[in-house]
């Protein structure tokens, strides 16, 4: 039986994996979605972490551990670059920049041969497994948990049903909204790096718009009263496709159908209940 379930795993390892990233980039719009801020810069700090991971690998050869790091460094200070002039005005401001970001940085990678230009950068190393992948993911599920059931999880709910309300009661609004678009890149930046080292190739077209909704896709499908959400969306949204792979041409059409039905029927998501908290 073992054998059978390794078999299993090895057959559907890019489903297995692209599951993992995937919910971690679910999670990624769960820190700005959660604050009530329509990002759609996700599959932008994606593709800066994935490029910063495959050049610190395979050109300048340093250790993974530190490849990661500087996979999520680096568009975190991207983010705050484009969050200082964003975020404090109101309305779609924030959605408009993260996708002129994504469309700027998918012509730099297009046009930069030292990243492979338009035919991708390839021959990355592949240094992540399932245990990496999961790991990471049970410990950033398990971080956003902690924190939503305490008064910062209080002071997110705030800013989301009423930003005004929230400032009267005394709550950094902007400071607030800032972290969470660090968080947010960073942790794309991260789901970036990991899918470059077990697919071992990255393209430009990997990283725009398309993709930045997909992902924002997670978020509405699972609900973002809870971290839970963006993960179930995210391992939904992903596995949908391979379950209807007979279907071909029309996986798109199932695929958006469900989407409009939850919207429909459950607005708040398919876990669109409270998370408990504490304090």
């Amino acid at each position: 039986m073992l054998a059978a379930l390794h078999d299993l795993l090895w057959s559907y390892q890019d489903l297995f994996y692209g599951l993992g990233v995937n919910a971690i980039l679910g999670l990624s719009m769960y820190a700005v979605v959660a604050l009530g801020q329509l990002s759609l810069g996700q599959a932008a700090f994606m593709g800066i972490g994935a490029y910063v991971g495959a050049v610190f690998t395979v050109k300048l050869g340093l250790p993974f551990p530190i490849t990661l790091l500087a996979s999520m460094i680096a568009p975190a200070l991207v983010a705050a670059i484009v969050g200082i002039p964003t975020l404090r005005l109101s309305g779609v401001y924030l959605a408009i920049a993260t996708i002129g970001l994504g469309e700027v940085l998918r012509v730099v990678y297009l046009n930069t041969d030292y990243l492979g230009g338009a035919l991708g950068f390839s021959g990355i190393p592949q240094k992540v497994d399932g245990w990496t992948i999961y790991g990471l993911l049970i410990v950033i599920l398990i971080a956003f948990i902690l924190i939503m059931r305490s008064r910062i999880g209080r002071a997110c709910e705030a800013i989301r049903e009423d930003e005004d309300a929230a400032r009267v009661m005394g709550v950094n609004v902007t400071a607030y909204k800032m972290v969470g678009l660090i968080l947010s890149a960073a942790l794309a930046g991260l789901a970036g790096a990991l899918n470059a080292h077990f697919s071992s190739f990255i393209s430009p077209a990997e990283f725009g718009f398309e993709n930045a909704v997909a992902i924002l896709s997670y978020a509405v499908l699972g609900g973002v009263t809870t971290p839970f959400g963006p993960v179930v969306g995210a391992f939904l949204l992903t596995a949908l496709p391979e379950l209807l792979r007979e279907l071909h041409g029309l996986r798109g059409v199932f695929n958006g159908l469900i989407i409009v039905l939850v919207m429909i029927f459950l607005p708040k998501g398919l876990l669109g209940f409270r998370a408990k908290r504490v304090g």
